[in-house]
């Protein structure tokens, strides 16, 4: 049975490597072996980072949160308990856009959990 050559698969592998190494500095552009170590580190910090990115977000919203509850006399957690309680189902991407866009609004919901809350 004759050898199988696996040139084209081979080099169609290395292609596709280098395609997503496009832009990267140096030598990791252009040498297979150091553009395969840094494309697969930098699917890793992607993975990663997609995660983080979430994190990052929940910590924005809630300094914004807590800024504006705090410019109308409770904390923030003071405010999250009083809406609990007031049964105001509204999560923290939306409460931190009404702290940034819609101060009136952002000052009824306070005011709604100062009620609850006393």
């Amino acid at each position: 049975m004759p050898r199988t050559k696996g040139g084209v698969v081979s080099r169609r592998r290395r292609n596709r490597v280098l395609k997503l190494a496009k832009g990267y500095f140096g030598s990791k552009h252009t040498l297979y072996k150091t553009a395969h170590e840094q494309v697969m580190h930098s699917l890793r910090y992607a993975y990663r980072d997609r995660k983080n990115n979430k994190r990052n977000f929940r910590k924005l919203w809630i300094i914004r949160i807590n800024a504006a509850s705090r410019a109308n006399g409770l904390s923030y957690s003071q405010l999250m308990h009083g809406l609990k309680l007031a049964n105001i189902d509204i999560n923290r991407k939306m409460l931190a856009e009404l702290a940034v866009s819609d101060a009136a609004m952002f000052t009824a919901l306070c005011d709604a959990a100062k009620a609850k809350l006393a």
